[in-house]
């Protein structure tokens, strides 16, 4: 006898609930199929499905997408980073206290050195003919980042090769909540007999899966634009999978959707807006923003940032606000419209020569106009390098480029054999955009204060 055991899963959400209502109704619809053909089915959800830039994620600090993966009654869910790190302690470790789902994550510890109360390393289920579904957890390895929240974050290439020796001889198949990204992933799958390997974090699209050994390594991109589907078949007697297939749903194809859902996103829409409806202060005259120049908002940004990170200069890009602020009542609703990415403040140190370095990076137009997502980033485009501390003389050449002539560091020009502390957010620590920035050996971490905390606490602090 055969049984066929169907495995759908969602990951990287970010909080994206377009798609949300028909996600739902396709689930649904699927779980009552297989019912009624008799047909063992699962549902996981790989991390991220939480992203503050969304109104309802930040006014209730991730328990309202706990409260909509409860309404689509999933089996397991694993933790992105979104969840992890852009959480106060506190906010993370009762995010999950009303979750009817398994919380299962394998390398995360609390401050007391033990798995969170609320998670489980792995669990085993077991379906109607007895076929046994191990099911690992694992979240990305940002150590300094959960240690500077206090959590202790683990190898998940360690972990893991205990927890197969643990659960050896307990499970007949294995499935892995991988939110590691796709080459870790892919590494998993050459190092361990792992039957399917469900991901996240890098947002990748495996329309059909990919065979690693005897691995499938699965991902359904991002934003709910995806439904990942794995058909297993499997011979009750001898428990051996003989098929592995995998499949992506675009639910852009699908027409039908839940309107309770809708309802229910409306509610909490309306609900998040009244509890970041605070007033925190009043402008007297507009505060007004420019992605390309400098304005009076993005520059009073750099000052804060400075300040509160006691730096000796600062520098961020003007599409991190996202727009101006009009004269009078101001609430954290508005701070959060103009300001939705979980980017934390950071210090680094660097001499006056890679300082330069990036300052000529910033000047091109190619950065100014570089429009991405990704490293915390919600916005548009970056925008002009703002700074405080930093002043730049430049001329425009004949062929209409513009050369920097002069850089002057809190009055005295640019030393390039001194090493400056200097004031900005993490988002430049990562990736591709100032690899000087990324590849400095000495940072400091500002966790779990947000950019916007920092406008917040300026507003509050003074009358403007």
């Amino acid at each position: 006898m055969i049984e066929t055991i169907h495995i759908y899963h969602t990951n990287d959400l970010h909080s994206h609930f377009e798609q949300w209502p028909k996600i739902v109704h396709y689930i649904n619809k699927q779980r009552e199929k297989h019912r009624q053909e008799h047909e063992e089915m699962f549902l996981f959800d790989i991390g991220d499905h939480m992203d503050r830039f969304h109104p309802i994620s930040e006014a209730s600090l991730g328990k309202m997408n706990i409260a909509f993966l409860n309404e689509l009654k999933y089996d397991a869910v694993t933790i992105g980073n979104n969840e992890g790190i852009t959480l106060p302690y506190e906010a993370l470790d009762c995010l999950y206290e009303e979750a009817t789902s398994d919380v299962i994550v394998a390398n995360l510890y609390n401050s007391e050195g033990k798995i969170p109360i609320w998670a489980k390393p792995y669990q085993v289920y077991t379906t109607s003919s007895g076929i046994r579904l191990g099911v690992i957890g694992l979240t990305v390895y940002y150590q300094l980042f959960y240690e500077l929240l206090g959590w202790e974050i683990r190898d998940p290439f360690e972990v893991i090769k205990e927890i197969l020796k643990e659960i050896s001889g307990q499970t007949d198949v294995i499935v892995l909540l991988s939110h590691l990204g796709i080459n870790e992933d892919e590494r998993l799958a050459e190092l361990h007999d792992i039957d399917v390997i469900l991901g996240g974090h890098t947002h990748h699209l495996l329309e059909e899966g990919k065979m690693i050994n005897n691995s499938l390594v699965c991902g359904a991109g991002k934003y709910g634009m995806y439904i990942g589907h794995v058909e297993l078949q499997i011979v009750t007697n001898t428990k051996a999978v003989i098929t592995k297939r995998a499949e992506v749903i675009p639910t852009n194809d699908l027409v039908e959707e839940s309107n309770s859902t809708k309802r229910t996103l409306q509610l909490a829409m309306e609900e998040s807006e009244i509890m970041l409806g605070e007033q925190i202060t009043v402008l007297k005259e507009d505060l007004v923003n420019n992605w390309f120049k400098e304005s009076p908002l993005s520059q009073m940004l750099v000052e804060t940032l400075k300040d509160w990170c006691e730096g000796e200069i600062a520098m961020i890009n003007a599409g991190i606000i996202l727009d101006s602020l009009s004269k009078g009542a101001i609430s954290r609703k508005d701070i959060h419209r103009i300001c939705p990415h979980p980017i934390n403040p950071c210090n680094v140190w660097l001499k006056g020569d890679k300082l330069k370095e990036i300052i000529l990076q910033a000047h091109t137009e190619q950065m100014e106009n570089l429009r991405f997502k990704g490293l915390g980033f919600r916005g548009e485009v970056m925008g002009k390098m703002i700074y405080s501390g930093i002043e730049i003389e430049s001329a425009k050449l004949s062929d209409g480029e513009t050369h920097i002539r002069s850089i002057i560091i809190n009055h005295e020009p640019l030393d390039h054999n001194r090493t400056y502390k200097i004031s900005t957010i993490d988002m430049f620590t990562f990736g591709y955009l100032y690899p000087v920035i990324r590849d400095a050996k000495k940072k400091e971490f500002f966790m779990p204060e947000l950019l916007r905390d920092l406008l917040i606490n300026k507003f509050m602090d003074a009358s403007l």
